[in-house]
């Protein structure tokens, strides 16, 4: 390992980045010395300019795939090699602004009836019933649930937050009657070794249920947290409150999903989500 590698993760290390970041920054700048032939730290503004050139022009990349090289590379400058300022003068391309297909709470509801393992079935539930992302599902241990109180402690989400999210009575009751039959110790959704399971395993399972169930709406597994905080804005969940739930940031992320569902009322009560896909069912 190069010293200014080793300084590169020490820095990434002190902001406390999650490991998915450290590898995607460090790739960012092992792709730029690649392209330049050269050590990152004798480029000048000059290189760099013409390294997100080559990526926008000449490879194409998707605005987010450019922007993460940017925050990559940028990063490594400013923190690694203490460079006062990086301005590249590069016109990054725009995200573009596109609605996706969302979920509604039938086709939710006949993705979670077509999969058949009840261990993958009660992960997708806990995905749509409490809005989480796939890496929180996997990370959640038997301790973190509270069914006195009706919370589910998720450590070290996006962001390295904390953060509550409330389990409405049908999603906890599900959520014991999983746990009589498989008695995992530690990690609520454990393989057969014990460790986690992997993303690939539920990524799988959600497709093939989505096929099964005849749902033919572009999009992965994300399509349940999405369906979630659009289905609570339907109900009337403040969005500040719904800010909370998903463990945004900021609340211009949350926003994003009432410029999907501008029909979103003004109530004040959080929606039992899977009490509510069986009344659809019915």
């Amino acid at each position: 390992m190069t010293p200014l590698r080793q300084r590169m993760i020490a820095a990434m290390q002190m902001h406390g980045f999650s490991p998915r970041t450290h590898e995607s920054y460090l790739a960012s700048v092992r792709d730029l010395a690649k392209f330049t032939h050269r050590a990152p730290d004798t480029l000048t503004s000059a290189d760099l300019k013409r390294y997100f050139e080559h990526l926008v022009r000449e490879r194409e990349l998707a605005p987010a795939s450019v922007r993460l090289f940017y925050n990559g590379i940028r990063f490594f400058y400013l923190e690694v090699l203490d460079w006062p300022a990086v301005d590249l003068e590069v016109t990054l391309p725009k995200r573009p602004q596109r609605i996706p297909e969302l979920l509604t709470r039938e086709e939710v509801a006949a993705i979670l009836r077509a999969c058949p393992d009840a261990r993958h079935r009660t992960m997708l539930t806990l995905c749509y019933g409490g809005g989480l992302r796939l890496s929180e599902v996997l990370a959640v241990r038997v301790g973190d649930i509270d069914g006195e109180r009706r919370l589910l402690r998720i450590e070290q989400g996006k962001g390295a937050k904390d953060r509550l999210v409330p389990i409405s009575p049908t999603l906890l009751e599900q959520l014991r009657t999983y746990w009589r039959a498989y008695r995992p110790h530690d990690w609520l959704f454990a393989g057969r070794d014990g460790a986690r399971l992997t993303p690939t395993t539920l990524q799988k399972a959600f497709t093939q249920a989505k096929q099964r169930a005849g749902v033919h709406k572009v999009g992965g597994l994300h399509g349940l947290r999405h369906a979630f905080a659009t289905h609570q804005l339907a109900a009337g969940l403040p969005v500040q409150r719904l800010q909370r739930l998903l463990g945004h940031q900021s609340i211009q992320t949350t926003l994003r999903y009432v410029h999907w569902l501008p029909s979103a009322g003004e109530g004040e009560g959080a929606l039992d989500v899977i009490a509510q896909l069986e009344v659809a069912h019915g």
